[in-house]
């Protein structure tokens, strides 16, 4: 008997279907297609090829490349390395840890922009924090302002931005190894097994999926990080914190080349889709040891 073609669960998803088309497919479309053109301000425009490509890589662009994965990469393993501790802290079996784990909330909670301004008061030398208890302790001999120059200005910036992200990384971690079975720890430790070694041979391995998949997601936010870099120093001085995201903006927004802006924000998508193909390919690998 063969089965009746039903087709109101296929109309049922034509909403949704048309919501991605508008919100994603068209933009995505529109965005590949100008990259194509010279448009700007002006109300016509020419196509011109991979010329836009072509002037990417003539200009500073590969030096923005480099120093975006730099920034990205430090700030994640920063994220990790620090959330990884908060988290087995939380999870420790001390009084007090449920407090504990709402205090450690609010830096991810507070929208960006208010964290970032007042980041940019700690790191003022006139009257910052930063800079008063540096001097303070002997470690300053005057005001310094941090993002005033550009080593201290792109790490201050990473600083910030660990300080945003740490938070999530801590509690999604936390849930990771609450999900492991107690009666693992139990039995480790009947065998006289230390916390370190507990840690490094039934934790860490169990929560390396969860790790993995809290690595990409970082590394995508973290790579099209904006509103710090923006609010802090908006890519100075010098461009030293200029990421190819700000790049973009400059090229697009503050110089009205949509033509280019648009061509750089297709090597960003590439960049990420190369990104977050090599990962997902590490973290199948790393389920597939898991699992065995």
């Amino acid at each position: 008997m063969t089965r009746k073609f039903d087709p109101f669960p296929y109309l049922l998803l034509v909403p949704a279907l048309i919501l991605t088309l508008v919100i994603v497919a068209w933009p995505l479309f529109e965005t590949f297609r100008l990259s194509f053109t010279d448009a700007s301000m002006r109300p016509t425009y020419d196509y011109v090829g991979f010329e836009n490509f072509v002037e990417i890589f003539q200009d500073d662009f590969g030096e923005v490349i480099g120093r975006t994965l730099y920034w990205m990469t430090l700030s994640v393993v920063l994220k990790l390395a620090m959330g990884t501790i908060g988290a087995v802290l939380l999870n420790a079996a001390i009084p007090g840890r449920a407090l504990f784990r709402i205090l450690v909330m609010p830096p991810w909670i507070v929208p960006i922009a208010i964290g970032a301004f007042m980041w940019g008061w700690l790191y003022n030398g006139q009257f910052g924090m930063i800079s008063g208890v540096a001097q303070r302790l002997g470690i300053l001999a005057g005001p310094f302002e941090f993002l005033a120059y550009g080593d201290s200005a792109f790490y201050a910036t990473i600083v910030t931005d660990v300080w945003v992200g740490t938070p999530l990384v801590a509690l999604y971690l936390l849930a990771a190894m609450q999900s492991i079975s107690t009666e693992m720890y139990e039995a480790a430790w009947t065998d006289g097994a230390s916390r370190f070694y507990r840690f490094r041979r039934i934790t860490l391995p169990l929560i390396a999926p969860s790790i993995a998949t809290m690595a990409l997601l970082s590394a995508i936010w973290t790579f099209n990080s904006f509103d710090i870099i923006w609010i802090l120093t908006e890519g100075g001085p010098r461009g030293a914190t200029t990421t190819m995201i700000i790049d973009t903006y400059k090229v697009a927004i503050s110089r009205f080349r949509y033509g280019e802006g648009a061509a750089r924000a297709v090597m960003i998508l590439v960049c990420m889709s190369i990104f977050a193909g090599c990962y997902l390919a590490l973290l199948r690998g790393i389920s597939k040891r898991a699992q065995a």
